[in-house]
């Protein structure tokens, strides 16, 4: 089954829902607010979806601006990269979709299409 890491507030999230809900495909929701991917996790979503982890940066949140991650990023390791992210889902780009071997971050629908069905 699909874990689909969202909020339900996000307009993109909702519109990734209506996706896959159109399609038949059943997944399982989790606020990523509440309960973000570890960082095993994410570096599995990482491998499988051939993206950098700085990808997985939320660019357009506040916690990214806050924080000043972009300034940060340079001088951090993936290791603490990834402990950033599992930390803080806010900071992490939503929709995050995995079943283990395939994963999509963001919504494109067309990439979605390809990916999901």
């Amino acid at each position: 089954m699909l874990k689909f890491y969202g909020y339900k507030k996000c307009d993109t999230c909702r519109k990734a829902e209506q996706c896959l809900q159109q399609a038949g495909i059943s997944y399982e929701f989790i606020d990523i607010t509440e309960n973000p991917p570890t960082a095993e996790e994410l570096a599995a979503i990482v491998a499988c979806t051939n993206v950098s982890l700085n990808k997985l940066f939320n660019t357009s949140g506040v916690q990214y601006r806050e924080l000043k991650i972009k300034a940060q990023l340079p001088a951090l390791s993936d290791k603490e990269i990834l402990t950033l992210l599992a930390g803080n889902g806010r900071l992490i780009k939503r929709p995050l979709i995995t079943d283990g071997k395939r994963a999509t971050v963001g919504f494109n629908a067309e990439k979605f299409a390809d990916v999901w069905g």
